[in-house]
């Protein structure tokens, strides 16, 4: 008899040692936001957020504990810039000078500072190939430095051309890259790293003049650049023509009071960040606002000194937190903020089936 009760202990103790120490799954939000806040009418679902390395890795057990001591838990610091790719989250943190990785599929949290030519200082914004390649601004370098998948450095280019570069994209083989002091774009080739032209070829009190030109985004027609010093996106084409200007200073719906990073989907709709208003405008591809998301609020889905933003169309890991029965998961929007329990904070553009 007191063999089986031991055998029984055993079993039932066995278990619970292992699930201490398993990887746990992105956590669940119980509550599910949408905006609107009608769900019929829903166009944009806070799907999940993350903040330390205990929003992804798994909890220490007693036993681990008492064994190794207790794991410092690990914090995102100052991030900025934001980027997706292959199941990372990759984060520009000005407080460690380098980029905090997280990776949903291995749960782990990892902080990478390059050391020796691959040194980062101040990385502002970083943008991923479709080959994993990461590009990465640093504004106080005065140059792109570029990495492999696995963050070993292979180059970097712009320095003596570039005075204060801000932001990248990268689309058509070419780079993009936003320069607050020039107050232009200056447009690299993507194999050769040459300088191809800049843009716009204007002169201070023109509509296409660039005040403060601090983030980019582009899609196969346009290029949209948020001119904090002129409040609102400047839209180009690829060429460098300008086209129109969305949005403009002022307290209204459609308008800015700190527009940041701003990034577009394949459909040319246009995602704004506001820093003043801590939310996040959407407009159509005719500069028309639908609606916006986020706000002055430290619970789910809310935003605290927001900058940067991008999407990405791979929505398998996020699939999860949407009800498939009603609705379609279109592709993720990541979204950063500086301050508060929320730093990195991911949406997802939901569709009615």
């Amino acid at each position: 008899m007191n063999t089986l009760i031991k055998l029984l202990a055993v079993l039932l103790i066995t278990p619970m040692i292992f699930y201490s120490c398993s990887p746990k799954i992105i956590q669940s939000n119980v509550q599910k936001v949408y905006y609107p806040e009608i769900e019929d009418s829903a166009k944009i679902q806070f799907l999940a957020t993350f903040n330390s390395s205990t929003d992804i890795e798994a909890k220490q057990s007693a036993f681990n504990k008492s064994i190794i001591g207790e794991v410092d838990q690990v914090k995102i610091k100052k991030p900025y810039g934001v980027d997706y790719f292959e199941g990372k989250i990759f984060v520009c943190d000005l407080g460690i000078g380098g980029i905090v990785e997280i990776d949903l599929k291995s749960n782990k949290f990892n902080q990478i500072v390059p050391r020796g030519p691959g040194k980062l200082d101040v990385p502002l914004n970083i943008s991923i190939d479709e080959l994993g390649t990461i590009y990465i601004v640093d504004i106080s370098l005065q140059k792109i430095l570029v990495y492999d998948k696995d963050f070993n450095f292979i180059s970097s280019f712009g320095k003596g051309e570039l005075k204060s570069p801000t932001d990248i994209a990268i689309i058509n083989n070419k780079i993009w890259v936003t320069d607050i002091v020039s107050h232009t774009v200056k447009v690299f080739d993507k194999k050769t790293n040459e300088l191809l032209f800049s843009f716009p070829d204007t002169v201070e009190g023109n509509e296409d003049w660039l005040y403060k030109p601090s983030n980019i985004s582009a899609s196969k027609k346009y290029i949209y650049v948020t001119d904090v010093g002129d409040g609102g996106i400047k839209k180009f084409s690829i060429k460098g023509d300008f086209i129109s200007k969305v949005g403009s200073f002022g307290k209204a719906y459609g308008q800015f009071v700190r527009p940041k990073g701003n990034a577009v989907d394949k459909e040319d709709n246009l995602y704004v960040v506001d820093g003043s208003f801590q939310n996040v405008q959407m407009f159509n591809d005719k500069n028309q606002l639908l609606m916006y998301f986020g706000g002055p609020t430290n619970t789910s889905g809310g935003m605290y000194l927001p900058t940067g933003i991008s999407i990405s169309y791979d929505t398998e890991l996020f699939k999860k937190y949407v009800d498939l029965d009603k609705f379609d998961l279109k592709y993720l929007i990541f979204q950063i903020n500086q301050f508060g329990n929320h730093k990195v904070n991911v949406y997802g553009r939901v569709e009615h089936k």
